[in-house]
């Protein structure tokens, strides 16, 4: 009589925790770094959609007149008789954005207090500050301070 093998041996089972745990000490790692990159990504892709809405929505308003930059504010205001939103109105940037910035404390989303002109956006639990000067328009943030190089170039 001949015995026929059904199953693994406790060699062989051990041999492919052995693999398996060699690669996801491998893994892992290249997980969190493309994990960074993506939320960096977002964020670059964020800054240009807002630094083009605030110069699309001035040109929108200096063909009606209004030669200033949108202000800061979470309300409306007024020029040449006619009523404009301010930069926050409706969520972060709703102002200028058709779909606003969810508030949101976490990874690769944007904080801030609505209204202020100063705004945080978060990398590896790391916020960026960024800030909007409605004197001339730009959408900021230091140079050289946490991910603000890597969000901005």
């Amino acid at each position: 009589m001949q015995k026929s093998k059904n199953a693994f041996t406790v060699i062989e089972m051990v041999f492919v925790i052995v693999v398996l745990g060699i690669l996801a000490a491998v893994a892992i790692p290249r997980f969190a770094a493309t994990r960074t990159d993506a939320e960096i990504t977002k964020g670059r892709a964020d800054i240009a959609s807002i630094r083009s809405a605030i110069v699309s929505e001035r040109q929108a308003r200096l063909i009606v007149g209004c030669p200033s930059y949108i202000p800061n504010g979470t309300g409306t205001y007024t020029c040449n008789s006619q009523t404009y939103k301010q930069l926050d109105n409706g969520g972060l940037f709703g102002g200028v954005l058709m779909y606003p910035e969810v508030n949101k404390v976490a990874n690769g989303n944007w904080s801030a207090t609505a209204g202020s002109g100063t705004y945080q956006f978060r990398v590896q639990n790391t916020n960026t500050q960024f800030s909007y000067d409605p004197t001339d328009g730009t959408f900021t943030c230091t140079a050289g301070s946490n991910f603000c190089d890597d969000l901005v170039n």
